[in-house]
């Protein structure tokens, strides 16, 4: 089989790559996206159209989706498979997700029961994957030196959204009543694990009085099925207060134990975390997780049900990991024995605790979660179930 893979810079990108080539695939990699980002969307369609011409192939792949890409296949009758690993993905709203040729993968459950009714049938829930080889590889030649400079006791991985929260560009004069309202049903939601109600909890007087205070709300430039409720819940409040739970949650953490975080965000207000930079991806995260003792998931709240990239990375690299409840991680993992999860703070506070001063037990959990990842979510076995199911139908 011919794959085209339409790329714009995903750290998943490589894997899938390699993966296709490990099948026996020819790959062609499309990368007008990673180099140009100003062309109207007529000229991507006549690019992208002109290179399937040149580059005849069984079917196109992309992570995330994007509907140009869809509409292109969608004339050229290809199948168009994409594997969505992050959220929120704006896109998917667009009507181009109701195009027949689309099959697209979904690793967040409740994202799935979303989209699915948009194109029954063509619409797929898959958890995510990683690659344990290439790993391998880096840790047989990596340094006694190296080893030591990335251990750490506490280590996080990873944006504290602070940064990039759209969130915080609502007007300065805003009513305290909207501001009271919204304040209060974050800091609930801060506290809950594995159900996000912030949708529910929007009132259309609510969502429309955000937007009067909020100029340059998003809106999908094109018709589709995406509502300012829905967008205001996942684009705007869950970017908000995934921002406080990861302030908030180090700040905590920091004041009782040793804890280092790689990251571009701002840990000024953060007595006590050792910021240590950004972390190269594919030759110093992986040490960081195989090396230090406990590392963290905290998933962004735009991630209602599913298991965020960073779990299959940490378990991938024979770390011990400790990450907030998520419904879908015990379909996917036993806690307790592949991982461990916390359901509060306070829970997360005596957890590491605890696992700081039980190196046998910690070591056992993660040999364990390293068993199972490499049995049942390497991206040979998740890339094989994508195309069994997207040649099925």
């Amino acid at each position: 089989m011919k794959a085209v893979i339409y790329r714009y810079g995903s750290i998943c990108e490589p894997d899938v790559i390699q993966t296709f080539h490990e099948m026996g695939f020819g790959v062609d990699e499309y990368k007008l996206e990673m180099t140009e980002k100003d062309k109207l969307p007529a000229d991507l369609v006549k690019l992208f159209g002109d290179y399937l011409l040149e580059h005849p192939c069984d079917f196109v792949f992309s992570i995330n989706f994007f509907p140009y890409v869809s509409e292109v296949c969608e004339l050229f009758h290809i199948r168009y498979l994409s594997w969505i690993v992050d959220s929120p993905v704006m896109e998917l709203y667009s009507v181009a997700i109701e195009n027949e040729w689309n099959r697209v993968f979904l690793f967040d459950r409740a994202l799935y029961d979303e989209i699915a009714p948009f194109n029954p049938g063509r619409i797929f829930h898959l958890p995510l994957a990683a690659n344990v080889t290439n790993k391998e590889k880096l840790f047989s030649q990596t340094s006694a030196a190296t080893r030591k400079k990335f251990s750490h006791e506490v280590a996080f991985v990873g944006s504290l959204y602070t940064e990039k929260c759209p969130y915080d560009k609502l007007k300065k004069d805003a009513p305290d009543s909207l501001r009271g309202y919204l304040d209060g049903i974050m800091a609930a939601q801060e506290k809950v694990y594995g159900y996000y109600f912030i949708e529910d909890l929007l009132t259309d007087e609510v969502t429309e009085e955000f937007i009067r205070n909020f100029p340059t709300f998003y809106r999908y430039p094109e018709k589709s099925h995406l509502t300012d409720k829905r967008t205001l819940s996942q684009l705007y409040i869950g970017n908000k207060i995934t921002a406080l739970e990861r302030v908030h949650t180090f700040t905590e953490l920091a004041a009782r134990f040793d804890v280092s975080i790689y990251t571009a965000s701002d840990t000024a207000k953060i007595p006590g975390i050792h910021n240590m930079g950004l972390a190269k991806s594919l030759t110093e995260m992986p040490v960081i997780f195989k090396e230090s003792k406990i590392n963290l998931n905290l998933t962004s709240k735009a991630i209602r049900l599913g298991l965020p990239l960073r779990i299959f990375d940490i378990l991938s690299c024979g770390g011990f990991l400790i990450s907030n409840y998520q419904p879908e991680i015990p379909e996917l993992f036993t806690p307790g024995e592949d991982l461990v999860m916390y359901g509060s703070r306070e829970e997360l506070l005596d957890l590491v605790a605890y696992y700081l001063e039980h190196d046998k037990e910690r070591k056992e959990i993660a040999a364990q979660g390293l068993k199972t990842l490499k049995e049942n979510y390497t991206y040979e076995i998740q890339l094989g179930k994508l195309l069994l199911q997207a040649f099925e139908v």
